[in-house]
């Protein structure tokens, strides 16, 4: 009898003993999640979970990456379109100048000369303005600036050559004193073009801007670059096909006049086509503006939009790998009462009769 009693016994401390190991690691992996927040160290502990997480967090991670690149390129765009529409706002102020011209005195011609050089360095300057210690407008060259030594483009051979040629209007007349601003406005020779040679480059190259991931295989441009328009074209017959040269090049040529310009022969056609080309030139400079603050606003759509889909992906990670704390809590206290049970219930198991255990 006794002996019967005794195999059941250590029959029953066994099981005991392997449910409190069982509880004990039970409570180790729910310790574990409460500290962790996470249902296991590893996909192996998430079951059936691994799968999903397997499947969803690179694009997650791909969708994050879109959302950043868009971000930083919303800086650029929106310091780019503010230059943008200073430089307009300089250049329609000489046209309104020139406007006048015709009732100034040859006095009055050096006022209006001041005013465009001035507006020409500004301009300059506008076209090396920065986002973040990068250049805007020196597309994958970000790291040197488009007009290298802005402040001297008074001194520049850019400069000297267009007064040059407006100086010899008297001899040459209108129509050739307006080629050779256009030609020297449209050269991209060291010496003569206001830019760095590697934006010339890059422009040479075919566009050279950077551009923004929008999704897998896909990208839009950035900010256009300083010597070549962005996606608007240039139009009218007195044009480099750059507006921004011709903005320059329409600066410089004022900014060249000299009282004794007035007298010139041909200084109210050469005026004429000054205006015309500038004006036309801000006319595309306006439209190129115009698409990339569209763009802009399409990339914030689209990045809100990416960043929907990425929340929404991260909550079904998040079902399969996050514990759920309160849960984890009640399992854990529940888990602890089973264990002091079967401790009691094993430090018990040697008094127990054939009676108490029947």
């Amino acid at each position: 009898m006794s002996g019967g009693i005794s195999a059941t016994g250590y029959a029953l401390s066994d099981l005991l003993l392997a449910n409190s190991q069982q509880v004990s690691q039970r409570i180790a992996t729910l310790t574990e999640q409460s500290s962790t927040g996470l249902i296991a160290q590893d996909y192996a502990g998430l079951g059936q979970g691994a799968a999903t997480a397997l499947d969803l967090q690179p694009q997650i991670a791909r969708d994050q990456a879109i959302q950043t690149g868009i971000a930083a390129a919303a800086g650029p765009m929106g310091v780019a379109q503010t230059a943008l529409s200073q430089i307009g706002t300089l250049a329609t102020g000489i046209i309104a100048q020139l406007n006048t011209l015709n009732g100034l005195d040859a006095s009055s011609v050096g006022s209006v000369a001041a005013a465009a050089q001035s507006a020409l360095t500004q301009v300059a300057g506008l076209l090396d303005e920065q986002y973040g210690g990068s250049y805007v407008f020196a597309g994958q060259d970000s790291a040197n600036p488009p007009v290298p030594n802005p402040g001297s483009i008074l001194t520049s051979g850019f400069y000297a050559q267009i007064s040059g040629a407006v100086g010899a209007l008297p001899t040459a007349g209108a129509t050739a004193t307006a080629a050779a601003t256009l030609a020297i406005a449209g050269s991209t020779s060291p010496g003569t073009t206001p830019f760095s040679a590697t934006l010339e480059s890059l422009a040479a190259a075919g566009d050279g801007r950077t551009t923004v991931e929008t999704g897998p295989g896909q990208r839009v441009a950035g900010v256009m670059l300083a010597n070549r328009n962005g996606d608007a074209a240039s139009s009218g017959t007195s044009t480099t096909g750059s507006y921004m040269r011709d903005i320059l090049r329409g600066l410089a040529t004022v900014a060249s006049l000299t009282p004794s310009s007035l007298s010139a022969g041909g200084f109210q056609a050469l005026m004429q086509d000054t205006r015309t080309s500038l004006n036309d030139a801000v006319g595309a400079m306006s439209t190129d503006a115009g698409i990339l603050g569209d763009r802009q606003t399409q990339l914030g759509k689209t990045a809100t939009l990416i960043g929907d889909t990425a929340t929404a992906l991260g909550n079904q990670v998040a079902d399969v790998t996050q514990a759920n704390l309160a849960q984890t809590a009640t399992s854990l206290s529940l888990a602890n009462t089973q264990l002091q049970a079967s401790y009691q219930l094993i430090a018990g198991l040697p008094k127990l009769s054939l009676v108490q255990y029947l």
